[in-house]
């Protein structure tokens, strides 16, 4: 073999077995050498590393003293409703068809009853028994218990309805017992970041006390197609596992204070998926204090009819941006149109305040109370110009004390300006809701019918509906006696007293 070959094997394995043999000896000479510095890495099971979640000095989770600290305030709420199911038509077929179906047309159909459930949670929020939960969980059911995560349970008289209010899906319980609850503290929405960490707390499928944990997806969401509404909406999401049975309970905080009251999930499944929605406690606060001291919440009204502005439409009108509403419609006798406001009209600022679409539109008006003067800017013929209105209390407010209205089976709302405009009457409360095989349809009241006498008294508004509801369930008679306007006509219709 001749040298040149000879190098061309040798060289190579020598500079391999160099490289390996100085890797050895730089390695046993950086441990040899005492006292020189250390360079640290960043592995996260060091000491050194700083958790998102730190842990407590006994090394748990902070989520376990939340859940210590939270899940004895937190109740599970049932409810039932009856509601009556016909049985279905026979069915025949050629060739005795025509035979048993006249022989069987005067047999009554009765209908059959059918129990239905609600399940949902709720928190106590102060040591005297109030709780809040969502509208939807107790709204149209009957025989409320709230069970306490001891198990101890309260029902019937122990449980007071102290109001409801559709608009925010937000209903305050009272119980009724002697002692001192533990609770959780409310507290500021407004404070709560996207990205930090939260806890729900509920009941979902019926599994009390359960936790899960998450983050704030984002804030402010509205515009959410919800079965249960509400039309007011001001979501926290939230990637937190909410399910059913979960609405009504809990938001918290790492300090273990309520921001918000969990009410709906967007899914496609029926079950989470991590988009979770709850209502801020600082909405909760004010619908809180109203329905506790009023029973019921007042809102500002101006009086219009608006409408998103749409691409095409800014286009059209010659807007720079889409930012305002557009006043489709200004009703009469009305803020709006005392204040000198005209269809076509586009508001860009409500008492100082811009907005961007329709929802926080009327949910800025809504905040507002009666009475108060505010400044409108809006533009006509591409000149901006500003207004001042003294806000009236909004005609359409569902959120009244249940208890009479829900003996009798019918839900009714005050009448709008417009109604009565078209209905051609003075006052009268409408039915939205007849609830089945209740005293109102057994007597034969319908949803639309507006009630505009009980009695003998006249009938202006809800408060005079419960009062004479009231009156005429004390007096000593077998049926009440309603008077309505269906379809333009006028009827006497007696209904059995509850």
């Amino acid at each position: 073999m001749n040298k040149s070959k000879t190098l061309a094997i040798v060289l190579p394995g020598a500079v391999i077995l160099a490289f390996f043999l100085g890797f050895f000896l730089s390695a046993n000479l950086n441990y040899a050498q005492k006292g020189a510095p250390r360079q640290e890495t960043s592995n996260p099971l060091t000491k050194e590393f700083n958790p998102t979640v730190p842990l407590t000095e006994e090394g748990e989770s902070p989520f376990v003293k939340i859940g210590e600290a939270v899940i004895p305030a937190v109740v599970n709420i049932s409810a039932k409703r009856e509601i009556s199911i016909r049985r279905p038509e026979f069915e025949f077929y050629w060739p005795f068809e025509d035979f048993f179906r006249d022989f069987f047309k005067d047999f009554p159909r009765l209908p059959q009853r059918q129990t239905i459930r609600s399940l949902g949670s709720g928190v106590i929020i102060s040591e005297d028994g109030y709780v809040v939960t969502n509208n939807h969980v107790i709204a149209g059911y009957s025989d409320v218990i709230i069970k306490l995560a001891d198990g101890t349970e309260y029902k019937e008289k122990e449980v007071k309805i102290v109001g409801r209010d559709e608009k925010t899906d937000i209903a305050i319980l009272k119980i009724e017992a002697k002692r001192k609850f533990p609770y959780c503290l409310l507290g500021n929405s407004d404070a709560i970041k996207v990205g930090d960490w939260v806890m729900a707390v509920g009941n979902p499928f019926g599994l009390e006390g359960t936790v899960t944990v998450g983050v704030v997806s984002a804030k402010g969401r509205h515009g959410i197609s919800l079965p249960n509404g509400p039309s007011y909406q001001d979501f926290i999401q939230t990637d937190a596992a909410i399910n059913p049975g979960n609405s009504g309970g809990p938001l918290v905080n790492l300090r273990g204070e309520v921001i918000g009251i969990n009410t709906a999930i967007k899914t496609t499944t029926g079950g989470n998926i991590g988009i979770g929605f709850a209502i801020p406690s600082n909405m909760v606060k004010k619908i809180k204090d109203q329905l506790v001291t009023k029973g019921k919440v007042i809102r500002g009204y101006l009086g219009i009819r608006p409408e998103p502005i749409t691409d095409e439409l800014a286009e059209a009108m010659g807007l720079k941006t889409k930012q305002g509403v557009l006043v489709a419609e200004v009703l009469e006798n009305t803020p709006a149109e005392k204040a000198g406001l005209k269809e076509g009209d586009v508001i860009i600022e409500f008492a100082g305040q811009k907005f961007q679409d329709v929802d926080e539109f009327r949910r800025l008006v809504a905040d507002r109370k009666p009475g108060e003067q505010v400044e409108i800017k809006y533009i006509r013929k591409k000149e901006i110009r500003t207004t001042q209105a003294v806000l009236a209390e909004f005609p359409e407010t569902t959120a009244e004390r249940p208890a009479r209205e829900k003996e009798m089976g019918i839900k009714v709302r005050n009448l709008t300006p417009d109604e009565k405009r078209r209905l051609k009457i003075k006052n009268g409360v409408l039915i939205e809701e007849v609830q089945e095989g209740s005293p109102a349809e057994e007597g034969g009241l319908r949803e639309g019918d507006v009630i505009v006498e009980i009695g003998e008294k006249e009938i202006k508004d809800v408060n005079d509906f419960t009062n004479a509801i009231k009156e005429e369930i004390r007096k000593d008679k077998k049926r009440i006696l309603f008077k309505i306007k269906r379809e333009g006509r006028t009827y006497f219709i007696p209904v059995k007293r509850p």
